[in-house]
């Protein structure tokens, strides 16, 4: 088998071009390649949170960009906040749960990391565990957010998900990476 640098393409050496930068995001140019660039260092982080009464935890929210209502796992950007320039993705996940859904955790772990969309974005994605979930607080996100909590029977997610999906919205397809995560994820064995 091929190593996969030995496969990297000539457009990889090319010049950066910047051809709109703004505020979180920043579109560039390399060779023929367009693609987008998250303006911050720290990616984002999502968290597969579980009650203890066993339901997960799901956010729905409306998307700009889409036009659509979409469910998702809490997430957030890592070191958005103002002055968390070097927060790490375990201190943004437990930031992100309690100011989206109202739940802390005594825990975090990290799971996996890996591109949202590799054809189109620099942006590197966290997956985090939630341990032992306490409700302080009723969620929601913060003054610039509209966010509905949803939790669901873990065995019922899946099948909860598709039936939001025939309602019209929009479920994004790390949702079922997640469920595999946390039916397979381990405080034994991290990393998977």
């Amino acid at each position: 088998m091929n190593h996969p640098d030995s496969r990297i393409p000539a457009d990889a050496s090319a010049t950066v071009e910047t051809l709109y930068e703004g505020r979180w995001l920043s579109l560039r140019k390399r060779g023929r390649w367009e693609y987008a660039e998250r303006n911050n260092p720290g990616g984002a982080v999502i968290i597969l949170a579980v009650t203890p009464d066993d339901r997960v935890l799901f956010v729905e929210q409306y998307r700009v960009s889409i036009l659509r209502n979409t469910i998702e796992m809490p997430a957030g950007l890592v070191g958005d906040e103002v002055g968390m320039t070097d927060e790490s993705a375990l201190l943004a996940a437990q930031r992100e749960l309690e100011e989206e859904t109202g739940y802390r955790c005594q825990r975090v772990e990290f799971v996996h990391c890996g591109p949202s969309s590799s054809g189109m974005s620099t942006e590197m994605i966290t997956f985090v565990r939630a341990w032992e979930l306490t409700r302080v607080g009723p969620g929601g996100g913060d003054e610039t957010e509209n966010i509905v909590v949803h939790e669901v029977p873990r065995l019922e997610a899946g099948a909860w998900l598709f039936a939001r999906s025939a309602e019209g919205y929009s479920i994004d397809p790390k949702l079922f990476a997640g469920l595999w995560f946390i039916e397979h994820f381990s405080s034994a064995a991290p990393g998977l």
